[in-house]
């Protein structure tokens, strides 16, 4: 890596010093005891976030300042987690050391999709261009998945943080979730019509599919073993879908096993199947992830709630479950209410992206519904799936307060 001009090098040392003072301030501390209230299964106070992983542009790149590549690297990762805070004030925890994970590339069919996005300046929409058209003929694709872990490229981010700014933020390796998978990288290569009716045309080649990619997990996590790679997930560390890994059920230390850390899986993209049907092409192999996973964070927009009683349910180690508005939520929270499985909420999103002022009133009525059925609940709120908040910071911000003033006032523990 370069070095680092005067400039930047002075930018990002300001940065380190402002992710400290949030990270010592009294504000932060009560944050954390939110988190930690959750990680020891109280309901007590539910955590509130507005994401921006969808505006970026927003809220990351018009403040970046750095000139060089490496720079912008660091000032990139410092911004992001500030900005919850600094923006929004919401409930994301700040951690008094700057994170590294590993760089890592997993691919569990070994080829790569084709994708065209649209052709608008930060637009999110795509099209999927099937690399494999029929599944019948051209299962032989999908063979030879790989995972690689770039220790040196690790290292060298490490070294280069610490150099910077590690005198007043140090530097700190973290590990997220395990990843697992499955459904997505295939609709990725052949396009979701063509998923589905493959599961009706040919469902022994789905099977096969499948298959591939829970034993390609299967050797990565036998990898990370071996290699001793495995880190911590706990506190402040990253679990997929924009949460946190706070826990009091796993070690903080000393991790050499796979059955000792979070894990995540979803299957959005079975969201339109019968529940026998998701039982017979994804469950199966799902549940062989999920015996090597200590705790399991599940879902991302998918409905749940159909695919609850038979299946989800036998997840002794469910800690978080993703509720999207997809979802009949006040059943979800029939199921979830007294247990020790967060009730992971995924609010719509039209009320803080509609055009015009903030329509106050709705989004009061709205937060009002999300805490009534997730009352008895522990409650975590994520505003994801945001496209534009058109770059008026005060409009999240007032947003994330409205929320908050109305989970507190009508969630009851």
């Amino acid at each position: 890596m370069g070095k680092i001009n005067k400039q930047d090098y002075q930018r990002l040392r300001a940065l380190a010093e402002k992710q400290i003072e949030y990270a010592h301030s009294k504000q932060n501390d009560e944050i954390l005891k939110k988190w930690r209230a959750l990680a020891q299964g109280k309901r007590e106070t539910p955590t509130v976030r507005l994401l921006f992983s969808n505006f970026t542009h927003e809220v990351i790149t018009p403040r970046m300042q750095c000139e060089g590549s490496e720079a912008r690297e660091l000032e990139w990762a410092l911004l992001s987690t500030l900005t919850g805070r600094e923006l929004f004030n919401d409930d994301t925890p700040i951690s008094p050391t700057f994170d590294v994970q590993w760089d890592v590339a997993l691919s569990p069919f070994g080829i790569q999709p084709k994708i065209t996005h649209a052709n608008l300046k930060n637009a999110q929409g795509y099209h999927i261009d099937p690399v494999i058209e029929d599944l019948e003929t051209e299962i032989e694709k999908l063979k030879g998945g790989f995972f690689r872990i770039d220790r040196e490229k690790t290292k060298l981010r490490m070294q280069l943080a610490e150099e910077t700014f590690g005198d007043i933020l140090p530097v700190r390796m973290v590990m997220g979730s395990l990843s697992g998978a499955m459904t997505s990288p295939l609709v990725f290569l052949m396009g979701m019509e063509s998923y589905y009716c493959s599961m009706y045309d040919c469902p022994d080649r789905v099977h096969e599919a499948m298959e591939m990619a829970c034993s390609f997990y299967e050797r990565y996590y036998d990898y990370l073993e071996q290699e001793k790679l495995l880190l911590p997930t706990n506190g402040i560390s990253p679990i997929a879908q924009e949460s946190f890994a706070f826990t009091n059920e796993l070690p903080e230390e000393n991790v050499t096993k796979t059955t000792q850390c979070w894990g995540f899986l979803e299957s959005q993209e079975t969201t339109a199947v019968s529940p026998e049907t998701f039982g017979e092409f994804v469950f199966p192999y799902q549940d062989r992830l999920v015996r090597r996973f200590g705790l399991l964070s599940y879902g991302c927009c998918e409905r749940v709630d159909a695919i609850w009683p038979q299946y989800l349910s036998q997840w002794k180690n469910l800690r978080k479950l993703s509720v999207s508005p997809f979802n009949n939520e006040a059943q979800v929270g029939e199921y979830l209410r007294g247990s020790n499985i967060v009730f992971y909420s995924k609010p719509r999103a039209e009320y803080v992206t509609n055009r015009g002022p903030l329509d106050e009133d709705a989004i009061r009525s709205y937060f009002k519904e999300v805490a009534e059925h997730a009352s008895g609940c522990m409650l975590e709120v994520a505003q994801r799936e945001v496209g534009t908040i058109y770059g008026d910071f005060e409009r999240g911000r007032r947003y994330v307060q409205l929320a908050k003033e109305t989970i507190d006032k009508y969630w009851k523990p």
